[in-house]
């Protein structure tokens, strides 16, 4: 099994295939995923500082182009644990002042 480890929370084994914005809240991380994990929001921005995937999908890259993020931040709706990582949540929930982090993500991306 893949190993997440969370800068600042902890290291997690993770099944493969898992999407990382799940694998992060399932385990502490407390990724933002206000639009549901379909690339529209960006406020689930993740820092790689290992392990960073290296395909991207066409939503993210939009998202990423227009926001000014490409080569800067992914987003973990966008990205599958298919190896160890270890990344840093951006925009942490606890930090946002808002009630609830989004709708859960489904198990599958589908921007």
């Amino acid at each position: 099994m893949p190993k997440l480890l969370i800068e600042g929370v902890g290291e997690f084994e993770v099944p493969e295939g898992v999407r990382l914005v799940n694998a992060l809240e399932d385990n502490g991380g407390e990724p933002l995923h206000r639009c549901g994990g379909y690339a529209r929001c960006g406020t689930c921005r993740v820092e790689f500082l290992a392990g960073e995937p290296e395909e991207m999908t066409e939503a993210e890259k939009t998202l990423l182009e227009s926001q000014g993020g490409l080569g800067e931040f992914r987003l973990s709706c966008q990205c599958v644990v298919e190896r160890d990582m270890h990344v840093k949540v951006l925009r942490p929930f606890s930090e946002s002042g808002l009630n609830s982090p989004g709708k859960r993500p489904a198990d599958q991306i589908t921007p």
